[in-house]
């Protein structure tokens, strides 16, 4: 959390990338440790495929507005590349990106895949990789949500406990299998998040 003991998150993606999960799971991790949280209704079209994008805000102290100024977001944690530039003036200067390179071609006139990884590598305080595979490679291919959150587990504020606990509190319903992947998915992005930041 910063100086002020808030954390302001932009998630964004598209449609049934599961971005209302990673809100659910980060909302269970602060109200666990007696956080404030306020979530802006999501913008876009929410069908798969569609743009989606929500404001999460995380504080010690109550939040009076559920929508993030601009140039105060501490992190954009975004499932699909494109999506990050259109939320790149709510960033603050030192904040944090971390994006699955994979793309979602969800428009005619998509930027050429190599042109826009480049436009995002100019970017301080980036993180990108390739969430679709190493979701895919622990044998989830739909947690892409859980990669992306794993990776920008060490920017939200909250302790790494509480988002476990959260993880499995938010799955326990499908059983300890789907648990222990999800988690996994989780902790496998991490370790990859801390290995770039040298620790």
């Amino acid at each position: 959390m910063n100086s002020d003991g808030k954390t302001d998150i932009v998630l964004a993606g598209v449609g049934g990338q599961g971005i209302l999960t990673i809100a659910a799971v980060l909302g269970r991790a602060a109200i666990e440790e007696g956080l404030y949280v306020k979530q802006a209704e999501v913008h876009g079209m929410a069908q798969r495929g569609g743009a989606v994008q929500s404001h999460f805000r995380i504080s010690s102290v109550p939040i009076h507005s559920d929508v993030i100024p601009k140039g105060s977001a501490e992190l954009i944690l975004s499932l699909e590349p494109m999506e990050v530039l259109r939320y790149l003036p709510w960033l603050k200067e030192d904040g944090w990106i971390v994006v699955n390179e994979s793309p979602v071609e969800n428009i005619p006139d998509y930027p050429e895949l190599g042109l826009l990884h480049s436009s995002l590598d100019e970017l301080p305080r980036l993180f990108r990789l390739d969430g679709a595979r190493l979701a895919k490679d622990n044998g989830a291919a739909r947690a892409l949500n859980m990669v992306m959150l794993g990776a920008g587990a060490m920017f939200t504020g909250l302790p790494l406990e509480s988002l476990e606990k959260a993880i499995a509190s938010h799955f326990a319903t499908k059983g300890d299998k789907v648990v222990d992947t999800n988690l996994k998915i989780f902790n496998s992005a991490l370790e990859l998040a801390r290995a770039e930041r040298g620790g």
